[in-house]
């Protein structure tokens, strides 16, 4: 149940006189105008935008750091008609970008779609007036769906430029690990990596390569600690918060909300409760690490062992919300994406099941899929052809030709891969496809006659089963060298690898239901007073699809920005 003013005031009493509430913390008697739930990209800007109107505000944020799953991430941002992809000479129209996002979302209300596409640029503006990030077309990052009217190759995508984490000063500390490392002494952005995959048989890829290490040696020689990506994108938005004196406290994990008359006028944190006077904005994330809820809500099998998102996910914005007597949607769906279940963590699988010389098959040894397809559309696959027909879990299927060429993971080519991946069963090798077969369980009758089948397509370079490479898209993540279809290759040479492929996520997208001011609404689709939400927290404006890369963050953002103006 959610709580009232007077029951707040007895137990943050009781609290402090019992010392549950350190001294020092928030307690019932702090009071602000907004009171914002999460450090992520939409918390972040929620809080930003509202601080610009004069209001005041705070963050806070369960973890010990700040930036949640945005300072993991790659940090693309899905924006049509940015100030930033129109100056790239983008051939873009809020009349393509309607349409094309009408296409892709399907039942989505229109009044959301609309919302988006006319806030998204106006915030993206305003991020770069209020902060110190500026951002980078990710110039042929294709749409996810280029074909459908409206889609462009060239792609809507964005991603923060270099930010010098020297402007965030003692905060740079409290800032979320990434989930890829960057190599020591590189400066790389995320449309890089397409490049660096390459950068031993393509002299753009070495040309990338090296122009990275430049980048790292000239900050290094300035005295620089350059951020890009997630890290940079999240930094950025603190530090514009820094400047506009908006507080993000940590170690402050949201327990309920304060509810009177059926309208929100708080939280109830680990460390006290908080009052606001015009609203609770939630940007809490989604509930990728909660086992019960995964188990409740969404098909099997599922795994939280198998999400990338930042662990404090939790669904603790989803149970008050349901407390608070909102509405949900879109809660047996996620930001799907293939991932191999290495030690340690999952590895989100992008270009190494898009190169040339590679398929993934079933339990039955049969492909099912067009492996370059978006990510989120092969897990959907996997889930809808299984249990009738066993895809989970699946298996990449590579030569050595394809190791000895391109980069797997952060491995380099032709390098062994490491011991920890074979022990934990992530990777099977063998010398015949035969011993593959064994080893992976599949029968190897059907496993030759699949390889040898895509061998034949790869040669003529049309892949008649699953339409690999008809897709401006299927091509980002590939070899240019190879014709006629940069996406296919044969398998010929000796040994043979099987990586593991699991059902994995970026988090999940469902949650409270908003209109398009972000206010979250009740079953009977009346509003709850004082309550908005963006970002994982809330049911996505992508529906079940994925419109390009950054249709997380791009949302998240803006639905922050329409919150923190409506607020």
């Amino acid at each position: 149940m959610t709580l009232n003013r007077r029951q707040v005031l007895a137990g943050a009493g009781l609290a402090l006189a019992s010392g549950l509430v350190k001294p020092g913390a928030a307690t019932a008697a702090e009071e602000f105008d907004v009171v914002v739930v999460g450090s992520g990209a939409a918390g972040m800007t929620a809080a930003l935008t509202a601080a610009s109107r004069g209001l005041s505000c705070v963050v806070i944020e369960k973890a010990p750091t700040y930036g949640g799953s945005t300072a993991r991430s790659g940090a693309g941002i899905w924006i049509p008609n940015n100030e930033v992809i129109l100056a790239a000479g983008v051939p873009d129209t809020p009349a393509k970008a309607a349409q094309y996002l009408a296409a892709v979302v399907g039942d989505v209300p229109i009044a959301r779609q609309q919302a988006y596409l006319t806030h998204g640029p106006r915030m993206i503006s305003f991020v770069v007036r209020a902060s110190p990030l500026r951002f980078r077309h990710m110039d042929g990052y294709s749409d996810y769906y280029p074909e459908l009217p409206g889609g462009i190759a060239r792609g809507r995508s964005i991603e923060p430029d270099v930010l010098d984490g020297r402007v965030l000063g003692d905060e740079l500390a409290h800032l979320n690990a990434p989930y890829l490392a960057v190599p020591p002494g590189m400066v790389i952005f995320g449309a890089d990596y397409k490049w660096l995959n390459l950068a031993l048989v393509n002299v753009k890829g070495a040309a990338t390569a090296a122009a990275a290490l430049a980048r790292g040696t000239a900050a290094a020689l300035a005295g620089q600690k350059p951020l890009t990506m997630g890290q940079a994108l999240a930094g950025g938005l603190r530090a514009g918060l820094m400047r506009a004196g908006v507080p993000v406290r940590l170690n402050t994990a949201l327990e309920d909300l304060v509810v009177e008359n059926g309208a929100v006028r708080g939280v109830v944190t680990s460390r006290g409760v908080l009052y606001a006077r015009r609203g609770v904005i939630m940007g809490s994330g989604g509930f990728e690490h909660n086992a019960a809820m995964r188990a409740q809500y969404q098909r099997q099998p599922i795994g939280t062992q198998w999400t990338v998102g930042a662990k404090e996910n939790t669904g603790d914005g989803h149970r008050a919300g349901e407390r608070a007597g909102a509405a949900f949607d879109l809660m047996d769906d996620a930001w799907w994406g293939p991932v191999i279940p290495t030690p340690g963590s999952p590895y989100f699988c992008l270009a190494e099941r898009t190169l040339p010389g590679g398929l993934i098959v079933n339990a039955a040894g049969r492909r099912f899929v067009n492996e370059a397809a978006p990510y989120s559309d092969v897990v959907h696959v996997m889930y809808d052809k299984n249990p009738a027909d066993p895809c989970i879990p699946a298996w990449l299927i590579v030569d050595q030709n394809y190791r000895n060429r391109y980069l797997f993971a952060d491995i380099a080519p032709a390098l062994p891969l490491p011991d920890g991946w074979y022990q934990s069963g992530a990777v099977v090798r063998n010398w015949s496809l035969d011993g593959l077969a064994s080893a992976i369980g599949v029968p190897a009758a059907a496993l030759k006659a699949t390889v040898s089948r895509f061998n034949g397509q790869a040669i003529t370079g049309s892949d008649a089963d699953f339409r690999r490479g008809d897709s401006a898209y299927d091509h980002y993540y590939t070899d240019p060298a190879v014709i006629p279809n940069s996406c296919l290759a044969p398998l010929w040479l000796p040994p043979f690898y099987a990586f593991k492929i699991m059902p994995g996520d970026l988090g999940t997208k469902g949650g409270l239901v908003t209109d398009a001011r972000a206010r979250v609404l009740r079953p009977d689709g009346s509003v709850i007073p004082g309550l908005y939400a963006a970002g994982n927290v809330s049911s996505a404006v992508m529906g079940r699809s994925y419109a390009g890369a950054g249709s997380t963050i791009g949302p998240a953002m803006t639905f922050g920005y329409i919150a923190g103006n409506d607020v």
